[in-house]
């Protein structure tokens, strides 16, 4: 359905579902003991009453400790969708739509745990919550629609050069990969919360695996070696759908470890010629020039 409507709001694009990332909450509204809400967004509410309170936090703490107030939050769904829009692996739209239920989440002020500050109260470590029963319907929210051209040459102007997101596409077009569909069907663009097109501020992205719940049980057995290496890489590549994902995946995700090029290092100079050329390429590459460890960004 929400594909349907997508297609009939952006009719020239084509989108496809790739992802859905579940389990994350952020805070709700609040609502008063009678079930009248009060605000959809709690922490404009309580900064406009702690204004109204001189921002005196224990003023505003004996305003309300026995007004029975609740405090709900909303549990999330992110959907990923996207568009080629072109050859080249930074040519695609990728859209994010949250999929929200807003539920009851707790006591605002709970008399057994006071809050000690502002932060305490918005966004407590510790407290006792309510049954989480639904309060009102669910509900789709538009996120963000990103060019991903726009994002990688803002990178690479950040970069003064040749982001390491750039070469991450590079290396794909130059691999084998290429030719088992476009980029963005096996990977997306994830911490674009703080793109902004005119910003000359950095922010942090990373490409995520769309695979991730196929990968995540592969086992990987570090003390392999030679054909036995060899047959361990096909076996991920098959499991991953497209050959020479061991390599992306070695640079960009945690489903290969950290040893595996070092290891195929020492296989390539004992003698062993399991890699395919365009793989061995890359892997010469990557040993005489790394990525930053652990992330792109």
């Amino acid at each position: 359905a929400l594909l349907a409507a997508l297609g009939e709001a952006i009719p020239e694009c084509t989108f496809r579902f790739v992802l859905t990332k579940a389990g994350w909450h952020r805070a709700g509204g609040v609502l008063a003991a009678d079930g009248t809400r009060l605000s959809h967004e709690l922490d404009t509410w309580v900064n406009t009453e702690l204004a109204k309170c001189d921002d005196d936090f224990g003023r505003f703490l004996e305003r309300y400790i026995n007004a029975g107030l609740r405090a709900t939050r909303h549990i999330g769904r992110s959907h990923y969708f996207v568009v080629a829009v072109g050859p080249d692996p930074e040519d695609f739209l990728q859209l994010e739509i949250e999929e929200l239920q807003e539920v009851m989440d707790r006591k605002l002020i709970d008399p057994e745990q006071l809050p000690y500050d502002r932060t305490e109260l918005v966004e407590p470590t510790k407290y006792n919550k309510l049954e989480a029963h639904p309060v009102g319907s669910p509900c789709y929210r538009f996120v963000r629609l990103s060019d991903i051209r726009q994002v990688l040459a803002q990178q690479n102007r950040l970069a003064g050069g040749t982001s390491a997101l750039a070469r991450f596409m590079a290396d794909w077009t130059q691999s084998r990969a290429a030719n088992s569909g476009h980029f963005c069907e096996h990977w997306l663009i994830a911490g674009l919360e703080h793109y902004q097109p005119d910003s000359s501020m950095p922010f942090s992205i990373a490409p995520v695996s769309v695979h991730a719940r196929t990968l995540k049980p592969f086992h990987w057995d570090e003390t392999k070696s030679g054909v036995e290496m060899g047959n361990q890489i096909r076996d991920f590549d098959r499991a991953a759908g497209y050959p020479g994902a061991w390599y992306f995946h070695f640079v960009a995700s945690k489903f290969v470890p950290e040893t595996l090029a070092l290891a195929l290092k020492r296989d390539l100079d004992n003698g062993y010629r399991y890699l395919a050329d365009k793989d061995l390429g890359l892997l010469k590459k990557l040993v005489a020039n790394p990525y930053r460890p652990g992330y792109i960004a």
